[in-house]
């Protein structure tokens, strides 16, 4: 009986997780395409790009947070065939990114404070600024974008969000080329940009993205029941704004907790130097590769249980919830397994420079459990955010991941004490090994959450 219905689950799981799956892992090859093609233009720009990624990450996944509170509220809302008002959910999510991206700007055009932290040289910051400055022309569009998604992940609509992510994917991948190296066409010269013109081709991209998904929104004829054919955005709502703000400025400060305390790690490692930070980019961008795969069956284990919250089908709930928690750990186990034991071959397709690839290779050794509890967090934090749960989580992770985490990871490689510690503890294998006892420690506080939720629930 357990095990049919953990399959019954999986069913309804995987139609909807394959496709985020596809997509994200579409936007995550933006960054690996990046990361590829200046690892071979310098380390120098290299290195900018980890800083620079660092940081407009921090910005944009905190603000980002905060926009996907449309999913759990235009979930519910579906679940129970409100649909006026699930449509309306998406205008009001648009106001909302909006006023975001004003903060949002003001960070990426005065980046100070970070490049203080990172103590990076001066040639570093200056291709750092000059990247964060491209990318806040992206800014805009990309958390427009976000609304679209979160609204579509409410609605079981995900292969029309992977569509666009793919064929941003299709467009970012020769414009990254050729502005990186730069290129000469007749009278039209561009001279090799390196990091920053990692920056221009995102914007290109995210603006078309939005401009075809306006046209979507508008012609589709799936989207008529909730009112988008008319022209302009609805008024503001104070109600629906105030919700949103509720759970988004908790899930934003989630996620923003959860980003930056990876992120903050390169830009602290960026004061070993050159090298370090740049196997420390390698080994993060393998890791975000990986958590593709949970984070998209988190977004899909969100979705059905905000819909059956909303249709009142509170066991459908509990047993989508659990059961998509148990998938991701079995899931994350294997595929941890695997790419530890192949690290050394999967570091290879990165680069061909022996000092970076044996800079990240120590790091790797931590990666396992650092992908396990990855998925075990994510998943759990998703389905208590489809319950509108967001503020006890948000506390959870400041405590694991900014404390145990980022705290750790800071005392152990910059602690008085940090030369007389083992040698797995120092530099770069410092942050690494902090950070996943942080996630670990997150993964079961967020897990013995949701089991109280679930009683709870049983209870009334």
């Amino acid at each position: 009986m357990a095990l049919g219905g953990r399959l019954e689950s999986l069913r309804q799981i995987l139609p909807l997780a394959w496709p985020v799956f596809i997509g994200q892992l579409a936007v995550l090859a933006y960054s690996t395409i990046d990361t590829l093609l200046v690892a071979r233009h310098s380390a120098v720009d290299l290195a900018a790009l980890a800083v620079g990624s660092a940081v407009y990450t921090s910005v944009f996944v905190g603000l980002m947070g905060v926009v996907l509170a449309i999913s759990p509220v235009a979930g519910q809302l579906f679940g129970a065939r409100r649909m006026a008002e699930a449509g309306d959910s998406l205008h009001q999510a648009a106001w909302l990114a909006l006023a975001l991206t004003v903060v949002g700007e003001l960070i990426l055009w005065f980046p100070h404070p970070f490049l203080a932290i990172s103590q990076v040289s001066p040639e570093i910051a200056a291709k750092v600024r000059d990247y964060l400055r491209m990318l806040g022309i992206a800014l805009p569009a990309a958390l427009l974008f976000t609304a679209y998604r979160g609204f579509n992940t409410a609605v079981s609509r995900p292969k029309a969000v992977m569509a666009l992510q793919i064929g941003g994917l299709l467009l970012k991948l020769p414009a990254s080329a050729l502005l990186i190296a730069g290129f000469s066409v007749g009278p039209l010269q561009v001279p090799p940009l390196g990091a920053v013109g990692c920056a221009i081709a995102t914007a290109i991209v995210m603006w078309s993205q939005l401009l075809i998904a306006l046209a979507v929104l508008k012609r589709d004829t799936f989207y008529a029941p909730f009112g988008f054919a008319g022209a302009g955005l609805h008024r503001p709502r104070r109600a629906t704004l105030v919700r949103l703000v509720k759970l988004g400025v908790p899930m934003g400060a989630s996620v923003l907790i959860e980003v930056t305390g990876f992120t903050f790690m390169a830009i602290f490692i960026a004061r070993l130097g050159t090298t370090p930070v740049a196997g420390h980019q390698l080994c993060a961008n393998l890791v975000a590769m990986m958590f593709m795969l949970p984070l998209a069956q988190a977004n899909a284990c969100s979705t059905l249980v905000a819909q059956a919250l909303g249709a009142r089908d509170y066991a459908a709930a509990r047993r989508l919830g659990w059961h998509g928690l148990e998938i991701a750990l079995a899931i994350a186990f294997v595929l941890g397994g695997v790419i530890f034991s192949l690290r050394e071959q999967v570091l290879g397709l990165y680069t061909r420079d022996a000092a970076i690839i044996a800079a990240a290779l120590p790091l790797l050794g931590w990666l396992w459990l650092f992908h396990v509890s990855d998925a075990a967090q994510t998943v759990a934090a998703f389905v208590l955010r489809a319950h509108h749960i967001a503020t006890a989580p948000m506390l959870i992770y400041a405590f694991a991941i900014w404390g145990l985490g980022l705290g750790g990871g800071y005392w152990l490689v910059f602690g008085e004490h940090a030369a007389e510690l083992p040698a797995l503890m120092q530099g770069a294998m410092g942050f690494w090994s902090a950070a996943s006892v942080g996630l670990a420690a997150a993964a079961i506080g967020l897990g013995a959450l949701l089991a109280l939720v679930h009683r709870r629930e049983i209870r009334d």
